[in-house]
Formats: C-alpha cells, structure tokens, sequence
C-alpha cells in the first residue's frame, strides 16, 4: 500500500485493518440488462440511511416509494432499512464496516473525500458501466464528489447550500430587513442582542453546526478557494484572514450572540430555539426549509420564514457573493454485489427508481433537497411553489460561485481536529483563534505530508 493511500486512511478507516487492500473500486461483472433472473427465491439486501428523526420523514417516505418500486422490479427481493445518524454512520458505522470488509449493500456515502478513499480500497462498486447502461452518465450536476481516476463510485441525492435562515415576523414587527453588509449584519445581531431576544440559534455539542458558520466566515474574510489549498500547502490556517473569521466567531460568542449552554445542545435544539422564537436567526442548510411545511416541528412558522446569505465583509478577500454549496451526499454500492447477479440487478434498479426527475422534484417540493440532477427550469418554476423555497432559490441564483464544505477539502485527521477539539475549544474560551489555527495546521501539515 503506497504512502499516500495510508495517508488518506488514517482517521477515516480503522487501524491495521484494511493489510492486503488493494487496487481500485470493484467494476460490476455483467452489467448488460438482463431483465429477471431465473430464480425467484427469497433473497434480502440491506440499505443504511440517515433519514432518521422526525424532520426527516418526508425524506424517509420518498426512499420507502423507490424501495418499494425496486422489490416489485425483482423478483424475490426484500430490502431492511437500517437507519442511522447522520454523523454517527459517517464517522463511526460505515468507517468500522469498511475497515473489516462488510458494509451494507447500499448505504449513506459522503462524496469527498470518503468515497475516493473507499474506491482506492476496492470497497465500492464501480458505477460507470451502469450508468452509460441507464443513460444518465450526464443527467448530474456534478459526479465529481463521487469520481475517482475517471470512475463513479456513489452518486448525490440532493444538493444543498447554507445561509441564514429569519424570523420574518420578528423582522416586520421591529422594523427590520435583512442585512446587506456586515456591518449591518453586526448591528442586527447587537440590536436582538439589546431586544432580550438570541440573535443566533446554537447547538454545537456536534462541531459541524457551528462550524457551518465558521466555514462561511473564513471564505468571507479569507476567499472562498482558500479552503482547497491546504490540502495543497497552498495555504495555512494560520493565514491573518482565517484567523480573523475565528476570532469574529469568537467574539459573537462573546457578545451573547449564540443561545447560552450552546456546547452542551444537540442539533434537534438548534430548531427549537429557532422554531419557538427564542432565537432569531438561524444558520443552517437549505435542507431545513422542510422542516416549514406541513406536519412537520416548524409548521407553525409556515410563511413567517425568510433566508439571506452572509453579506459582504469590507476588506475581504475574493468572491463576496459566494455561498457554501454542494452535492456531497448521496448513496454508495458494497463492491460484493458485483459477485451476486441479483445484486446487481437490484442495485441497477434501485438507481433506476432513485435517480429520476420525479424523486428529485419530491426532494425539492416536500423537503427542500436542492436538485442533484439537471432539470429544467421551467419545471422547476412550475413546481417551486413553497415561499420560502422560492427565496432560496432566488438567494442561491444572486451568489456569482460557490465553494463545497471544508470536510469535502481536507483530510480525515484535519476534520477531526476541527469539529471535534479545536471549533468547541474556541466557544468555550478555552483557546485563542491564534493557538486553534496553529493546532488544526499542525495536523494539516501531518496530513499533507502523509500524501506526498
């Protein structure tokens, strides 16, 4: 095993497990459509999702549709849902699997950089023959997160971007509008602050939710391409600009700008807070404009919901229109069903039914995925019909570029550092903006090394 790869392993599978890997992903054996299979026995396959909680059940329901669809297809088949955590089948689930060699045959898969690390190891299916098969090698906004020397290995569900989400009947009661500079931003958040209310809702007991924050910030204060350099060595954390957006954060923190106890919620209070009026402003995913909708924990604030992106700072670097937006997540095949026929032919139709203009345009109308798929946009704006969703969308066409989240960017050791020592350390005042930069650039700079 080369350097480099065990460089890419370390922090993402397991210690001295993976001894003998080696290779690229697994290509499917058979890929031609061959219709049923002669057998009709009873045979079981297992799907990991994430679509656990009851903010998520709309997205549940739209799985449950395709993978009923899927067991009519093939004879046969009956599929167990396995639900998980988002962050636990990430980090500890689906790392543990691979590492001994028996994921499930379908699951939750984040595209960079862990599906490149999988397909190094042979432990996911090569797509590519089933897609040109399918006819929809080119129906993706983007299968790079997901493409390794040339090859596919997972393919996104939706997309999403990341802003601000507000309180428009707060707004409209004080007199407010959303802010077009930061510092109209700052004297926002001073004036809730100076109003009783929480400026920001916070929940960083998981460092991704803050860190959703931050990552804006720096690509404010530093430039939104300054994230993919330090991979490179480009560039450093300890860069004035990062430092800058760590100590902005920091001081926010500071000036009671974030729900108190934030480090000790969990995600799910970050809604609440937001939902129950408490807090003012949230910032999260584009994914949460479902949780506004009918049946679901935030029905309440239906039409009362508003959404803006980070405004520009004076003196930052690079694009300040930019907005954090990808399409990381999706679904991954076990590189094993290439060695079962019936397999195959489920995992073929799986995509078949997963992967189509009408999932996407129920993951956009019912809960606020943005589309993974090229559609057209008079579709789309005859089927946008949500308020809210329509600001979205409006916010995400105003933003010149984009740039993904930093976990897509770094390595494995990097993310950890971050998420789990270093971002904490700093709301907590624990750490100075200086010393967590220097920290997280150590380990950088370990990692780096590791690949060269």
């Amino acid at each position: 095993m080369s350097k480099g790869i065990k460089g890419l392993l370390t922090g993402l599978l397991l210690a001295g497990l993976l001894a003998g890997c080696s290779g690229a992903g697994t290509e499917p054996k058979g890929t031609e459509s061959s219709g049923a299979t002669d057998s009709n026995e009873p045979f079981e396959m297992t799907i990991r999702h994430t679509q656990v909680g009851a903010d998520k059940q709309r997205r549940l329901a739209i799985l449950e549709d395709a993978v009923k669809q899927v067991e009519a297809d093939v004879p046969g088949l009956t599929f167990t849902l396995d639900g998980v955590d988002s962050d636990v089948n990430r980090k500890e689930k689906l790392r543990g699997e691979m590492a001994a060699g028996n994921p499930p045959d379908i699951f939750d898969l984040f595209g960079s950089p862990d599906s490149k690390v999988y397909a190094q190891e042979s432990m996911l299916l090569d797509l590519t023959p089933i897609l040109e098969e399918l006819g929809i090698r080119d129906s993706f906004t983007s299968l790079e997160p997901f493409t390794y020397e040339g090859k596919v290995y997972g393919l996104p569900l939706g997309g999403s971007g990341e802003g601000f989400f507000y309180n428009k009947a707060y707004f409209e009661e004080k007199g407010l509008k959303p802010p077009q500079t930061f510092a109209e931003l700052e004297q926002l958040l001073a004036d809730i602050k100076a109003d009783g209310k929480v400026p920001m809702a916070g929940a960083s007991k998981a460092g991704w939710v803050p860190l959703m924050l931050t990552n804006h910030l720096w690509s404010r204060y530093a430039g939104p391409d300054i994230t993919a350099k330090f991979a490179t060595g480009e560039a450093k954390w300890t860069d004035p600009k990062v430092v800058e957006a760590f100590a902005k954060h920091q001081e926010w923190v500071n000036k009671g700008y974030f729900k108190q106890g934030e480090l000790g919620f969990e995600y799910a209070e970050y809604t609440t807070q937001f939902t129950s009026g408490e807090a003012i402003l949230m910032y999260d995913g584009t994914w949460k404009s479902s949780v506004f909708k009918e049946g679901q924990s935030g029905e309440g604030m239906i039409g009362k919901v508003g959404f803006f992106n980070m405004p520009p700072v004076e003196g930052g670097t690079g694009d300040q229109t930019a907005l954090m937006r990808d399409v990381n997540n999706g679904y991954g095949f076990s590189a094993s069903v290439a060695e079962d026929p019936r397999k195959l032919e489920a995992v073929k139709s799986f995509i078949k039914h997963m992967f189509n203009e009408q999932i996407q345009l129920r993951g956009l109308v019912e809960d606020g995925v943005l589309p993974s798929m090229k559609l057209d946009e008079s579709v789309l704006k005859e089927n946008i019909t949500d308020g809210l969703m329509k600001e979205i969308v409006a916010v995400l066409n105003t933003a010149q570029s984009s740039f993904p989240a930093f976990d897509s960017l770094v390595q494995a050791d990097v993310t950890t550092e971050i998420s789990n020592i270093q971002i904490q350390k700093l709301i907590g005042g624990q750490t100075t903006p200086e010393q967590a930069a220097e920290q997280i650039q150590k380990v950088q700079d370990e990692a780096n090394a590791a690949v060269q």
